[in-house]
Order: C-alpha cells, then structure tokens, then sequence
C-alpha cells in the first residue's frame, strides 16, 4: 500500500517542475525589452543629452559674453537704455497729447535749475576754440580745481577782523562760549601779529607756523585720491579715432572733418591722393 500511495506523489512531481519552469520563461520573456522599445527608449536617452548639452552651451556663452563686457560698454548699455526709456516717454506723451519737456521740468527746482544753467555756460566758456598745449590743459585743470576748492570764509573773516584790530563779530557771526561778556578789541600787538600773519611778503620772517586743520587735510587727501583714480582711468586714445595723419587742431574740429569726410571723401579721394603723389593736374 506504500508503494502504491508514493506513486502518485512521484508522477505529480514532474508537473510542478514543468509549471515553474514555464514561470521563469515568462518572467524572462517580460524582462526583456523588444527592438522598438529599445530604439524608443534610446531616442529619448539622445534627447536630453541634445538638451543638456544646448544648456550647457548656452550658459558658456552667456558666462562668455558677460566677461568680455567692460566697463566702457557697460556705460554705453545703461546709456541705450536711457535713451529708450526717454524716447518711450515721449512717444507716450504725444499719444496722451502732452509736453515732454514742461512735465520733465516739474521734476526739478528752481535751485536745480539755475545750478544747471550756470553749469552750462560755464562749459561753453571753457570749450576747446583754440590750439591745445601744455598752458592751456594746466589752465582747464586750474579752472577746475577752484570749482572744487571751498575756502573756509569764516577763517578768513576771523582772521582778517584780527588783522585790522576790529572788534569779533564785525565781519562774522560772534557766538561767545563762556558768560555774557561782550566782545573785545584785540590789543595793538596781537593786531600787528594778526597782520603780519595775514598779509605777508618778501620780507616777512615768519614761515613754517602755519598748521592745516584736519578737515582740510581730509578735504586734500580726498582731492588727491580722485585725481589719481581719474588719472587711472583715464585714456588719451579714443575708440572713434581713426589711425592716420592728424588733420584736426582740437575736439571741434576733429568732429567736423569726420562730418565733412562723411560726404566729401568719395569725390575727393582720388584728388588727394594725385596731390600726395604729385601727380595733381
């Protein structure tokens, strides 16, 4: 009777073989990818790395071009920019039916206003109408260094009211810091000394007493530091400067040969160059 009831158990055995094997075919069979669906899986794989790589060179190019933007250009842009936003203004205040210039005015004071205008005929005295040399750039920096200067009148005025015996307060402001006494007359020598100190000459023996305070040394300092960063940054060379003789005398006149060469040069090319060579009719 065992025998005969292992058997069965033996014949069953070979079944379950077979539908496991079955499985794992079918596991396998599913695992696998079909050609499509590796060429498809393949054409997406491509994709980004097309993408990426646009990216990638796109921002070279951006970190590219912002390296080589310079100082000079960068003023040039933010100059652009301003003359669009002004010519935008102005086309939207025409379609509104209204005066660019008197509402631009509003914007400034009256102190503004007569600062500018003294600013401009200021610049108009000063512009390049005669040869330029050595003389007259020191001059033009002269000029510009008294615009600069801000002398301390109230010293002066102190000074001065030392110098010629007069009593505090008379030329300026008398502020006394202790008790209510009122202003006194400087003596005859403290005068003579006020005078001497003041208005000295050839034969005055005094030298060397004279002390800046501290603003006016900051105010040196400062002015120093602002010719020398000036200085640093600044190119006798300009971009619009064509290499080639030099045919002009100043900025003005520069600037009308190029207008006059702008028209002219083609009809007069060929004449100048027969009077270079010599060979001029």
């Amino acid at each position: 009777m065992s025998s005969r009831e292992e058997s069965p158990v033996n014949e069953e055995q070979p079944m379950e073989d077979v539908e496991d094997t079955e499985k794992e075919a079918e596991t396998e069979s599913s695992g696998k990818l079909t050609m499509e669906e590796r060429q498809k899986k393949m054409a997406e794989l491509r994709k980004k790395l097309a993408a990426s790589s646009k990216a990638n060179r796109t921002s070279m190019i951006e970190e590219s071009a912002k390296a080589r933007v310079s100082a000079r250009d960068t003023v040039r842009l933010e100059r652009q920019r301003k003359l669009a936003e002004t010519l935008r203004q102005k086309a939207e205040a025409e379609e509104r039916g209204e005066d660019v210039s008197r509402d631009k005015n509003w914007e400034w004071t009256i102190e503004q206003n007569d600062e500018w205008e003294r600013k401009q005929a200021r610049k108009r005295r000063r512009a390049q109408f005669e040869f330029n040399d050595d003389a007259d750039a020191a001059r033009r920096k002269y000029k510009k260094d008294l615009d600069y200067l801000k002398p301390d009148l109230h010293a002066y005025n102190q000074q001065k009211e030392m110098a010629l015996g007069l009593a505090p307060g008379t030329l300026t402001s008398f502020n006394p810091k202790h008790g209510e006494a009122g202003p006194s007359l400087p003596s005859d020598l403290q005068a003579q000394l006020a005078h001497d100190n003041l208005y000295r000459d050839a034969n005055t023996l005094m030298y060397g007493d004279s002390k800046p305070s501290e603003e006016a040394i900051d105010r040196l300092v400062a002015k120093l530091n602002k010719d020398a960063d000036k200085k640093s940054k600044f190119s006798r060379k300009r971009a619009n400067e064509d290499e080639g003789d030099i045919t002009y005398i100043n900025e003005h006149n520069r600037v009308f040969n190029k207008k006059i060469a702008r028209y002219y040069d083609k009809y007069t090319t060929e004449l100048r160059a027969n009077f270079e060579r010599g060979t001029a009719l």
